[in-house]
């Protein structure tokens, strides 16, 4: 099932300038999906990220798996109104080769498993089926509490 970028505004709070990803196929609801996200060489980071040198930042990789696994995990609570998505942790995290300005970029997440509120999810990111990233990341998705 693929989900474009209003059905992903109504799944998680992210808005420009910090929604990293344009579309998301979900495999397996609440388990696993990628996503994807053209980063353009417009992005505001790269102006000082680094001059002349332009590298998408680690943590925007890491908060666009992140991103995916909230679309993933969301989607089965969509008519939920008071719903919430938290990052808690990243551990494991590695960078393999640099983003550069104008690449499509594939987020790939799946669920290793979930205690209470808390999902536990491993994440890799593509660039031409070529793995850039990966990590392990915990979120928490809290139902009708703020």
């Amino acid at each position: 099932m693929i989900i474009n970028l209003e059905e992903i505004k109504n799944l998680i709070p992210h808005r420009d300038p910090f929604l990293f990803v344009d579309k998301c196929t979900i495999i397996e609801p609440g388990k696993k999906g990628i996503s994807e996200r053209y980063f353009s060489e417009n992005e505001n980071f790269f102006v000082g990220h680094f001059p002349n040198n332009p590298i998408v930042p680690g943590v925007i990789i890491v908060e666009a798996m992140a991103q995916t696994a909230g679309i993933v995990v969301s989607h089965q609570f969509k008519d939920q109104k008071d719903k919430s998505v938290l990052f808690m942790s990243v551990n494991k995290a590695r960078f393999r080769k640099p983003i550069l300005p104008n690449q499509n970029i594939c987020f790939e997440v799946n669920f290793l498993n979930k205690v209470r509120d808390v999902y536990k999810f491993q994440g890799s990111a593509f660039y031409e089926k070529t793995r850039v990233a990966e990590t392990e990341f915990t979120a928490m998705i809290s139902i009708g509490k703020k």
